[in-house]
């Protein structure tokens, strides 16, 4: 399959790209019984905001991640699948995506025909066989999340591209510096080392102004040639905007 191609993907309740493999296939029509029902219609992909969560941002997934890579791929799809029946406990990115829902509610609720949506892509880079799992927490906490991303081990680029991914989220800085690279806004999440009360009915979002939001000027400048500079140059420079950044615009 074409890496700039939309990506073999799973959809809890819709066809699979071309060019799967025969597991693949027969993993979606098990995931389609496993579909929940009487959920919001999904969102048109064109107007939508996409968010892409890594699975091991959005499920604590610490255990199996050791034993993926103390044992190996082998040892690690026979625990997903021994354990299958078992959800997932909530990771860093958990209360972000309940809370993008929540938006979406209200959202659906103040205009019914509106397609302007948030629409969240789960993205693991393991294969077909043991997203059983992940469906079944998905369905577990109810989080309406229709499409999900397995890309094998393989690049994660072309399926962000594909998917128009307007912010990835993942647990490895790796595959987020990657992305960065390719222009698309990405983010790493870390999970706390202990419980934060973070409010999943609200979305409240923080932007770093520097190299985020604007131009990183103005802290290039502190770093090369201190504070009393930076003020100096901020002085003259205070009717003229800061260019913006790609990344969250």
């Amino acid at each position: 399959m074409s890496q700039n191609s939309p990506p073999a993907h799973g959809r809890t309740g819709t066809d699979a790209a071309n060019g799967e493999d025969q597991s693949t296939w027969d993993a979606k029509g098990f995931y389609n019984k496993l579909a929940p029902t009487k959920k919001p219609k999904t969102p048109n992909p064109q107007n939508a905001i996409t968010i892409a969560v890594s699975s091991r941002a959005l499920f604590r997934m610490e255990e199996e991640q050791k034993i993926y890579e103390e044992h190996g791929v082998e040892e690690y799809v026979k625990y997903q699948l021994e354990h299958e029946d078992e959800p997932f406990e909530p990771g860093a990115a958990f209360p972000f995506v309940k809370a993008l829902e929540a938006v979406n509610a209200r959202l659906r609720e103040l205009y019914p025909e509106s397609e302007e949506l948030f629409d969240v892509v789960l993205m693991t880079n393991h294969h077909a066989q043991v997203g059983v799992r992940l469906i079944n927490t998905i369905n577990h906490y109810n989080l309406f999340i229709e499409r999900f991303c397995m890309t094998g081990g393989r690049s994660l680029i072309g399926y962000l591209k594909a998917y128009h991914t307007n912010l990835y989220l993942s647990s490895d800085s790796g595959k987020v510096g990657e992305a960065l690279g390719e222009g698309i806004a990405a983010a790493t999440i870390f999970s706390p080392d202990k419980v934060v009360e973070v409010s999943d009915t609200q979305l409240r979002v923080a932007f770093d102004g520097d190299a985020v939001l604007f131009s990183d000027e103005s802290e290039q400048i502190v770093k090369a040639h201190g504070l009393d500079r930076f003020f100096e140059h901020e002085k003259e420079h205070e009717n003229s905007p800061l260019a913006h950044v790609g990344h969250a615009w």
